[in-house]
């Protein structure tokens, strides 16, 4: 092994520091904003168990409407540009909302309106995101990469949970916005030091004859393939649980359990830390056992421990919470790790923004609908049955992977998918192809 690669990608390769800064700080921020907004909703506007799964439901609801053309856009530009400006777009609508309240115009109208408008910056960022990742990494370096980029948001999500609580509640959760919009202005500023230059996007041979032809190229590309099917019809399933239950988790630990603002974002914290501890794991379990089997372990034993959840009560009881917080977090985003990698190998390159945002607006597209059966749930049979129902469902949507070709092979292909070939490089009924590392 080289002394270049014993150092890393963080010490050795400057604008993969700059995106990893970049993106470590943007999901701070956006963690200060999950805790801040809905407590600004309960606290400021008393809003109740509906409006807080409906403010939820909007900054998800984007990946329906824009979602799949976003992708074919991504494809036809440059994506740092793109990433900039939603950065800058973010920037000014977080740091408008404290401005609005001292103004006297806060109202929950305006919180959904952000939501929503963030929301979509937010899709047009992440979808250039996943697709920029691979242009600056080699092959060989983007699992270390996406474990790092993984594994580092996890922890900023961590920090940004605790201190949207704390902000909350030594500053009030208005306020806690501003904290947002600065990490906003470092994602831009870093993305901006960037000296990776993508060349000018030119379209040779074939053309799409319209916006239409090339988003359905992408769904194609899902629906023929049966590891891209599978994964995306499980993402769906798994979303809409995940975010049934996260949707409505605050007002839950403040009305059900009876917790004040600060306590609040120190649990979700801590169960955020099974993030960090899946990203460490991720490669190595992969490596072991096999990526396919990993995957298994990650996204239906750990989420058993959701059904912990719904038993939290005061005192020492909250360690239900903590617990299965961590489980759930730990599979999640190992899992993730796992199928990014799959996925920036697998996919061709071309297509790489189109498969994603395809992906997205399938698995992201039930989100919104998620939050919506948290907060109806909520109101209609009250906020614990709502926590029960919705964690039941995490580890239920792990069936699909256990029913499908990823329960019969030990690894996950790594050879990209020919455009114009055979829907799958691999058997999935039989031995994938991933070379032992």
């Amino acid at each position: 092994m080289s002394q270049d690669v014993r150092r890393g990608l963080l010490r050795r390769h400057r604008d993969f520091r700059l995106l990893w800064c970049g993106e470590t700080a943007g999901k701070f921020g956006a963690s200060v904003t999950g805790v801040a907004m809905p407590l600004v909703a309960v606290s400021t506007l008393d809003a109740g168990a509906f409006e807080v799964g409906l403010l939820s439901a909007a900054a998800w609801a984007p990946w329906l409407v824009i979602g799949l053309p976003a992708g074919v856009w991504v494809d036809r530009s440059r994506r740092r540009p793109i990433m900039m400006a939603a950065a800058a777009v973010s920037l000014l609508l977080f740091a408008a909302l404290p401005v609005a309240a001292w103004s006297g115009w806060l109202s929950t109208g305006l919180l959904l309106a952000v939501a929503l408008l963030t929301g979509t910056a937010g899709v047009f960022f992440q979808t250039a995101y996943s697709a920029y990742l691979p242009s600056i990494l080699e092959p060989d370096d983007q699992p270390e990469g996406n474990a790092k980029l993984h594994g580092s948001a996890s922890a900023a999500q961590i920090a940004g949970l605790g201190s949207g609580g704390l902000i909350a509640q030594l500053a009030g959760a208005v306020n806690g916005m501003f904290a947002n919009a600065a990490t906003f202005l470092v994602s831009l500023l870093c993305l901006a030091g960037i000296r990776h230059r993508e060349p000018r996007v030119t379209r040779t041979g074939r053309r799409s004859a319209s916006l239409v032809g090339e988003v359905r190229e992408g769904l194609r590309l899902i629906a023929d393939d049966p590891w891209f099917r599978t994964l995306t019809l499980f993402g769906a399933a798994s979303n809409l649980a995940l975010m049934g239950y996260q949707s409505i988790q605050v007002i839950f630990l403040v009305r059900s359990v009876g917790l004040a603002p600060g306590p609040v974002g120190a649990l979700i914290a801590a169960a955020g830390a099974g993030g960090v501890a899946g990203a460490l794991a991720a490669r190595r379990v992969g490596d072991r056992i096999g990526t396919a089997r990993a995957t298994l372990l990650f996204e239906l034993g750990l989420p058993l421990f959701a059904l912990l959840i719904p038993l939290t009560v005061p005192g020492v009881g909250v360690l239900l919470y903590v617990t299965g917080g961590f489980c759930v977090c730990a599979g999640v985003v190992a899992g993730n790790i796992i199928k990014a990698s799959f996925q920036q190998r697998y996919c061709p390159p071309e297509l790489l923004g189109r498969l994603t945002a395809s992906t997205a607006f399938l698995s992201y597209g039930t989100i919104p609908l998620g939050a919506l059966l948290g907060g109806t749930l909520g109101t209609v049979l009250g906020i614990r049955a709502a926590m029960a129902i919705t964690t039941a469902g995490v580890p239920l949507a792990a069936l699909i992977l256990l029913f499908s070709p990823i329960r019969r092979t030990r690894d996950l292909p790594a050879f990209p998918r020919p455009t114009g070939g055979s829907p799958s490089v691999a058997d999935p009924g039989g031995e994938a192809v991933l070379p032992r590392r």
